[in-house]
């Protein structure tokens, strides 16, 4: 039997945003999307850099990284319907490898990193470091070994068919896993401290406020990339596939195609997209640990793609950004309270707007044109209920 090809309603079109007909074309066309991406350089290259000081645009770039990660979730949760709550493990992977690399640049050549001579448990430098050594290897590791380990993980459990909750256990799991193995080893991985006092950047210095924006133009142009990575992924046949693998497995399994396989590939770009934002978080801010990559933090990730909007592209990089921001501004005003304000504000989102912030532009729209049409996008969720599922007809 020919695998059929797939027709149905998309997370965005599900949210509200037009997909088909003359309509759609003329709300997501290139042209929309060109100035979409202009507006976002601009906003980001021109009107940022000339408004935040050094201190408030170095904050920024730490929260743009925050947003490439949750890009990922959205393709991986978002179209996928996989929740990954161990996004960290992949950051930390990509934060890690960057961090031993500028370490040891840090160090030059034969030395050891500082922190190995502080705990003095090593004479010379572990073997699994010596590659790191090497920007021709740790540039490409900060993506691949994110990408090498999503794929090994991804291979045991989806093959297995495992999903739903017991996959988010699972990858929360692998979380904490790795946050014990980091601080077990105190000697080679800087233990709870982590690998901190990054100084350079590839012959730059990291104090020099020019160079931080350099880091910063990087990391804006990174995203940016990432979102047009995101888009042609989700609007082509694969992500046709994905979101009917998500909306009815079994049917897509019937229809001859290999729903691991679907998986697979969205959760290992999601793994790269996570190790990327690490790699470019580390020269932002300076330092990588534990505490940035543990439950917590891939918790954080997706409570941000939640209140943006998962069922979007640009909603999960809008939510990352404000919960982030949030933390901060108010962090520093109720810094015992702010772990419940971030609950409060998630099982608000998800009570009374499960597509998130980036749905009310929809709702205000729709009310205007069909108020009937409103009453039932507050009612539906807008990738759970039955009425919204992808449609597969077989030729």
């Amino acid at each position: 039997m020919t695998a059929a090809p797939l027709v149905g309603t998309d997370p965005a079109s599900a949210a509200g945003t037009p997909t088909g007909g003359r309509r759609g074309r003329r709300f997501d066309g290139p042209a929309r999307t060109a100035v979409g991406f202009a507006l976002g350089a601009a906003l980001l290259f021109a009107v940022a850099p000339l408004t935040l000081s050094d201190f408030r645009l170095s904050l920024l770039a730490k929260y743009l990284c925050v947003a490439m990660v949750a890009v990922g979730i959205g393709i991986a949760w978002g179209r996928g319907g996989m929740l990954t709550l161990g996004q960290g493990v992949f950051f930390g992977l990509g934060g890690y490898a960057m961090a031993m690399h500028l370490k040891l640049a840090d160090a030059g050549p034969g030395e050891l990193p500082d922190f190995m001579q502080l705990y003095g448990q090593l004479d010379e430098l572990p073997l699994w470091w010596r590659p790191f050594a090497s920007p021709w290897i740790a540039l490409p590791a900060t993506v691949l070994l994110p990408m090498a380990v999503a794929f090994g993980l991804g291979s045991l459990v989806f093959r297995r068919r495992i999903r739903g909750a017991y996959f988010a256990i699972l990858s929360q799991a692998l979380a904490a896993a790795m946050v014990i193995l980091l601080v077990g080893q105190q000697g080679t991985t800087g233990g709870t401290n982590g690998l901190t006092d990054i100084q350079g950047f590839f012959g730059y210095d990291l104090d020099d406020p020019v160079n931080q924006r350099m880091v910063y133009f990087i990391i804006a142009a990174s995203l940016l990339a990432l979102l047009a990575l995101a888009r042609q992924l989700i609007r082509s046949r694969y992500g046709e596939l994905l979101v009917a693998v998500r909306d009815g497995e079994e049917r897509v399994r019937f229809l001859g195609y290999d729903p691991a396989g679907v998986k697979l590939v969205g959760y290992v770009v999601a793994a790269g997209m996570a190790g990327l934002a690490g790699a470019l978080f580390v020269p932002a801010v300076g330092i990588i640990s534990p505490a940035l990559i543990g439950i917590v933090p891939s918790i954080e990730f997706v409570i941000g793609v939640a209140v943006g909007g998962r069922a979007t592209l640009l909603g999960p990089v809008l939510g990352a950004v404000a919960v982030a921001w949030a933390r901060t501004a108010l962090s520093e005003r109720f810094p015992g309270t702010w772990t419940y304000l971030q609950g409060l504000l998630f099982v608000l989102v998800v009570a009374f707007l499960p597509g998130g912030l980036a749905s009310l532009w929809v709702l205000a729209r729709q009310r205007r044109s069909d108020p009937a049409g409103a009453r039932w996008w507050r009612r539906s969720r807008p990738v759970d209920r039955a009425e919204n599922r992808t449609e597969v007809s077989a030729a």
